[in-house]
């Protein structure tokens, strides 16, 4: 009884340190932001922007007529496929998506089950979207394509680090947002390099757009692609590593950056970790 009585009185304090510990957590995540901000600027434009998803996974992008019937890139699919879907129903586009997540497959497979139906429920925000909520009355197969590969610098197999958090289902190679660590629980997955994919589905060049969210990758995928002259006209990147600041997201984000500069890149357009880089005349 007596111990009981002792857990009623620590439990509001418990929830206090907890609180507490929450906050200055937080705090401290928010000044690594400002002291791990790589030195990045958005150039001025007169370019027509548009924005096609939900708010957690859409994505903005430049309208350009050579996107109407083309094929596109898209790493990173997660359970939000807002983006790609609406994409090829706007452009009537192939989109060939990259995940070798079992989560992402297995949503993937539930969107070509229901392709031809209208939505009969809203998006929501939290990047788990049921199938109901994708308007795919106008979408058809030829429409998309799947690579249940992680998109690389070398076709190999390689460790897929599952995120600290069980509800959420980004996998990282580079295990990220576990501090880097070369341990703690993984799945082996099948990886492609980006010659290689465009090289599978038919490309005879670089395509009109790239998209990559692919949780830390895209570090070691940006300059692998630029060593290998393909050049997309536009690369939406997610710099994810952001998100976990320190001085080798810094370093990391700030590399690829300057190499997209170095290749006649412009970055355009930012949105949080979200960017748009250009190849294209700003005019």
């Amino acid at each position: 009884m007596k111990t009981q009585n002792t857990k009623r009185l620590l439990y509001p304090l418990l929830r206090i340190i907890e609180r507490t510990r929450a906050v200055i957590g937080r705090q401290i995540w928010k000044i690594k932001l400002r002291v791990y901000a790589p030195k990045i600027n958005t150039s001025k434009h007169n370019l027509k922007l548009l924005k096609l998803g939900t708010q957690y996974g859409g994505w903005t992008f430049v309208d350009l007529p050579e996107l109407n019937g083309a094929s596109i890139i898209s790493g990173g699919l997660g359970q939000d496929a807002s983006f790609d879907v609406e994409f090829a129903a706007h452009y009537n586009a192939r989109v060939i998506v990259v995940d070798p997540t079992p989560s992402a497959i297995a949503h993937f497979h539930s969107i070509v089950d229901h392709l031809g139906r209208k939505s009969s429920t809203p998006y929501n925000k939290s990047g788990q979207l049921p199938i109901t909520s994708y308007d795919l009355s106008c979408v058809r197969s030829e429409n998309f394509s799947y690579c249940p590969k992680a998109l690389w610098t070398e076709n190999t197999s390689l460790r897929f680090y599952s995120p600290p958090l069980e509800s959420d289902v980004s996998y990282s190679i580079s295990n990220f947002t576990n501090e880097y660590k070369q341990d703690g629980h993984y799945i082996e997955v099948e990886a492609v390099n980006i010659d290689t994919l465009l090289s599978e589905y038919s490309f005879t060049s670089a395509p009109p757009l790239i998209k990559l969210d692919i949780e830390g990758a895209e570090m070691a995928v940006i300059p692998d692609m630029l060593s290998k002259s393909i050049y997309p006209s536009q690369i939406l990147v997610e710099f994810d590593e952001l998100a976990a600041p320190s001085k080798k997201s810094q370093m990391g984000v700030q590399r690829c950056h300057d190499a997209l500069i170095s290749a006649n890149y412009k970055l355009i357009y930012r949105e949080k970790w979200n960017f748009l880089y250009v190849r294209v005349d700003l005019r």
